[in-house]
């Protein structure tokens, strides 16, 4: 089964130029999907990512994408 992964690109804390080759390269069997998620408090806050029905945030993109390894599905 592939990877989900979700990231916001509104989020002021991510920027999607940088975070989506980070997590292709991290699960490249992933559908990543790029759009609002609706979580615009914690998006102001925080770095943050939906993997595989779990939200994760930190406070900056490395340290989510970091927390986000442990999600992933190996194959």
């Amino acid at each position: 089964m592939a990877n989900d992964i979700r990231i916001c690109d509104k989020c002021k804390h991510m920027r999607v130029k940088t975070a989506l080759p980070k997590l292709q390269k991290l699960a490249p069997d992933a559908e990543i999907k790029v759009g609002c998620k609706s979580y615009c408090g914690p998006c102001a806050k925080y770095a943050f990512v939906f993997i595989n029905g779990r939200y994760l945030k930190a406070p900056t993109e490395d340290e989510v994408i970091e927390k986000a390894k442990q999600f992933i599905k190996k194959p």
